[in-house]
């Protein structure tokens, strides 16, 4: 065989080589997902995280996860930016993440509604079709609140006028919302009927209680605190089995004879698809920062309290009351 065509056929054999292996080498991006653009889940999180919020600014929901956001943007190294998206309760937001990209990029921060969305069929979808790395809040300030110039001065007023008049007590919620259930809860247990009225968001719920336009919210303490040092609202009492120690004036529904208790979780959740080890990390680091004193100083003058539950315990926390929110909604059927 002459030199001319062995030094064709070497050549020839070193580019199929080259071909092979540039084959392999895209057959394994194909198969790894999106390696590249979504990172090394080893190394994660190398760039900024979006946080949906699913409800408007100016809320407990949003205000709780900034505040979280920025401790976890230190434990994590890399900012998380809050995103606003509103609409059905939630499940307009929720879905956002729902069909993300699962590489740890986007992710949710919500509370008890989820459960009730998918409970009322307002949602296709449950946290049971997430990945959710832990819950870093608990309020147990949930609490029925009325103007200061209110004649309903507590439950048993309320009560007695309610009964007096079915259906023209005006309160502030929407369906599907987590208020919502604490409204279906507090007319089964006093055999009273409310009108529910949607004025809109947080802040749009205070300026219509502020202008007498309604007669109650169901919101947090915490979130109208500033409204009732100030004298401008007062509180009817708290869904809780005790007083809480940030608000010991304030009395419970139980010690005024109304059995409804309800405790509001903040979690955080992943699409369900997302490296368990980016879950972890996440979940690490909420932990993290549910123990940081600053952060402890930071959340609990909005009558909230830091709480850490991990992947399994959000899971079963989550799963209990589901059942409790679908017997209470059976019953109100």
């Amino acid at each position: 065989m002459g030199n001319t065509l062995k030094r064709f056929l070497t050549i020839g054999f070193i580019a199929l080589i080259a071909i092979a292996l540039v084959a392999c080498s895209e057959d394994d991006d194909q198969g790894s997902g999106s390696t590249n653009d979504s990172g090394d889940s080893s190394d994660y999180p190398n760039k900024p995280i979006e946080v949906v919020v699913p409800a408007g600014a100016g809320g407990d929901t949003d205000r709780n996860t900034r505040i979280v956001a920025n401790y976890l943007s230190e434990e994590l190294g890399v900012d998380l930016v809050v995103t606003n998206i509103g609409g059905g309760g939630g499940s307009v937001g929720a879905r956002e993440v729902l069909n993300a990209d699962p590489d740890g990029y986007k992710v949710l921060s919500f509370h008890n509604s989820i459960m009730i969305n998918s409970i009322l069929d307002l949602a296709d979808f449950s946290f049971e079709d997430f990945k959710i790395p832990g819950i870093s809040v608990g309020d147990l300030g949930n609490s029925f609140i009325v103007n200061a110039e209110s004649d309903i001065t507590d439950l048993e007023t309320l009560i007695e006028k309610a009964k007096e008049n079915p259906g023209e007590i005006t309160i502030a919620t929407e369906t599907g919302a987590f208020t919502h259930m604490q409204l279906l809860a507090f007319q089964e247990e006093t055999g009273t009927e409310l009108k529910v009225v949607d004025v809109g968001d947080a802040s749009e719920k205070v300026k219509a209680l502020m202008a007498g336009q309604i007669d109650i919210i169901p919101t947090q303490l915490g979130l109208v605190k500033s409204y009732i040092d100030s004298g401008d609202f007062k509180s009817l009492g708290i869904m809780a089995e005790e007083r809480l120690e940030s608000a010991p004036d304030v009395p419970t529904f139980v010690e005024q004879g109304v059995d409804v208790v309800f405790d509001k979780v903040f979690f955080w959740a992943f699409p369900k698809d997302t490296p368990q080890e980016i879950v972890d990390k996440f979940s690490e680091a909420i932990k993290a920062v549910t123990e940081n004193p600053d952060f402890i100083e930071e959340i609990t003058p909005h009558v909230v309290d830091p709480l850490y539950m991990n992947e399994e315990e959000t899971m079963e926390h989550l799963r209990k009351l589901t059942e409790e929110y679908t017997e209470l909604h059976e019953l109100t059927q």
